[in-house]
């Protein structure tokens, strides 16, 4: 697909329609290329899958799970434009609520504990922001409008969608999905009951509030799956008339928060076992029902803000075809290690009960009498280069205390101002172009009565760009004209230069061949970031790591590294927070020279690459 390329979408018809300020109709988006760039496929699953449900699948992209890192907006495009355009069956989302929080990964150094927790206070250039949820209200529900009409585009005409809201944004929420889907296309309001009464909330001088909104729509409700679930009725229960014949109750009459013995036949595993540490979680029973109910084994799955990845690991355990995608690196990096862990326990569940007996849903003690696995792999994927882009909420804040700009969340296009100067920062994942310059000009010409000057923010320009600057800001010399604009480059600046400042992590690595095998020893590791955020923490104390493996999350290794996609051959993910990775490695060595590539992740996120012929 080449760069660039436009794809259409169609108009929202439905009533009544909400207005907000700036709100803009989606009628094209760009639709960028996806890059590989992890691979994790510990039996050659993906090229060996056969049957009906992979029918019609896209030829680019192996027939696995898809995992896809950068704004959603971005990856929904690239799907509509690569073949998933009305294959989706299910969708679930749970976006930002809009509810004036920033929600930060809180993150612990392995093995260690006390001092060595980074609880993400102040934040700082190294903090990992999931994603911050404190827009302007007008800006969210404009940022909702576009992504709910690019998942219509890529729902079937006979599946479902599921948002999941609080009571914060609900009722607006509803309103677009009318004028979005349609409101024939409603099906029903489920409330969802997120907690017990606490002692906390049984003194508040207020109303409980115990519950948040999942609005669920179909494309036809006429011939939307509903897969009608009964549980055994409850001991003793009756009701008018005497003890009731029949299947049971239906599920929906017992939804809950957390399952609970004798309640629902559909755990997977206790909520407790799952917990992730990472903000809005949902627990697996509330995905499992949503999945069993709106689709079939072999379906397609997707979910948009998949966060810790609750929605793709659920649909992996019940047999479902899936997609997820997330603009933090962070919650890419949790589904990653969550998904790892289900499918090497599928691998093991099948080879202990044969071939012929491996059968769909890892659910313990309960029967297995699904389809299996839809798939024992999954590929990453980056779209548009959004590893430049990740720090780009982090890098913001800091730029704008730096250079003195008054943020300004209620404006739809500028950041904020620096003294008289409107100020914009150009996105940090490309450069100050043209493009953005005569897009400044629209918005420009769209507010007449602005004659303050414009100061840009960016990491570097093109060439082309001081033609045109010094041709607009030659009008203005004379001071009739408004609307001067100032660069200021982070990278370059006198003033400013040195503040995107970062030092990578780094690894010393042994790579030798021993009896046949290929042995990786990692003799040393170091992360600046961390190092300095403790620093920053203990104040005048200095931090000591009397292990390096405290800073290290993950160790990937692949022993035939193309250079390009990662090839997961073995996987170093700790158990527990307490646990630490070995840090030396046999894996089976080819007979000729081969490229081996290990990857290590640290506790926030940051990964170094380490490669060595053998």
């Amino acid at each position: 697909m080449p760069e660039g390329t436009l794809v259409e979408i169609k108009v929202a018809k439905g009533r009544p329609m909400l207005t907000w300020v700036g709100k803009k109709p989606l009628r094209q988006v760009i639709a960028f290329p996806a890059q590989k760039v992890e691979v994790f496929e510990p039996t050659g699953d993906a090229a060996k899958r056969e049957g009906d449900i992979w029918n019609g699948w896209p030829s680019g992209y192996p027939k696995a799970g898809l995992l896809f890192h950068g704004d959603n907006k971005d990856i929904l495009a690239h799907l509509l434009a690569n073949g998933f355009r009305g294959k989706v069956k299910l969708i679930y989302i749970d976006p930002p609520f809009d509810s004036g929080a920033d929600y930060v990964r809180k993150v612990q150094l392995r093995g260690i504990t006390g001092t060595a927790r980074l609880d993400g206070e102040p934040y700082t250039l190294g903090e990992q922001i999931q994603y911050e949820d404190i827009w302007a209200n007008d800006n969210y529900l404009q940022f909702m409008y576009e992504r709910l009409l690019l998942f219509r585009e890529l729902l079937a005409d006979n599946g479902s969608i599921y948002v999941h809201m609080d009571w914060r944004r609900s009722h607006y929420i509803k309103t677009v999905m009318d004028e979005v889907f349609g409101p024939d296309s409603y099906v029903r309001e489920i409330i969802w009951r997120i907690g017990w009464v606490s002692g906390y909330k049984s003194v508040a001088n207020n109303w409980i509030r115990n519950h948040e909104t999942l609005l669920f729509y179909a494309k036809n409700p006429g011939e939307v799956t509903f897969n009608k679930i009964y549980v055994p009725y409850p001991p003793d229960y009756e009701r008018w008339g005497g003890r009731p014949s029949g299947k049971g109750l239906p599920v929906e009459d017992v939804w809950g928060v957390f399952p609970q013995e004798g309640v629902t036949s559909l755990q997977v595993v206790s909520y407790s076992s799952e917990l992730t540490d990472y903000p809005t979680q949902k627990p697996e029973g509330l995905l499992e029902r949503i999945i069993a109910v709106s689709s079939n084994p072999g379906d397609l799955v997707l979910d948009g803000f998949i966060g810790s990845g609750t929605t793709v690991t659920v649909a992996q355990k019940l047999g479902r075809r899936w997609i997820g995608c997330d603009i933090n690196k962070g919650a890419i990096q949790t589904t990653e290690k969550r998904l790892q862990d289900i499918i090497t326990a599928q691998i093991a569940q099948a080879k202990k009960a044969g071939a012929a007996k491996a059968q769909g849903r890892l659910i313990e003690d309960k029967p297995t009498d699904q389809l299996g696995p839809a798939q024992l792999s999954f590929a990453v994927y980056r779209v548009n280069d959004y590893d430049l882009q990740i720090q780009h909420n982090e890098a913001v804040n800091l730029a704008c205390e730096h250079i003195g700009i008054t943020r300004n969340r209620a404006d739809s296009y500028f950041d904020g101002t620096r003294g008289k100067q409107l100020a914009k920062i150009i996105p940090f994942g490309h450069p100050l172009t043209v493009l953005d310059l005569e897009e400044l000009k629209k918005e420009l010409d769209a507010r007449p009565e602005e004659d303050r000057g414009i100061v840009l923010v960016c990491l570097g320009k093109e060439l082309a760009v001081d033609k045109w600057l010094e041709d607009w800001n030659r009008l203005r010399k004379r001071g009739d004209v408004p609307n001067t604009i100032e660069v200021i480059e982070l990278r370059t600046d006198p003033r400013y230069g040195g503040l995107i400042e970062h030092k990578p992590v780094v690894a010393r690595v042994d790579f030798r061949r021993d009896r046949g095998n290929i042995v990786v020893e990692i003799k040393d590791f170091i992360s600046p970031t961390i190092i300095e955020r403790l620093r920053q923490q203990a104040g005048i104390l200095q931090p000591q790591i009397d292990d390096w493996r405290a800073m290290v999350d993950t160790i990937m290794i692949d022993t035939a590294y193309d250079g390009l996609v990662f090839n997961v051959c073995l996987s170093d993910v700790p158990e527990r927070k307490t646990d630490l990775v070995g840090g030396r490695y046999e894996l089976a060595a080819p007979e000729s020279p081969t490229t081996v590539a290990v990857k290590i992740t640290d506790m926030l996120g940051e990964e170094v690459l380490v490669t060595q012929e053998v």
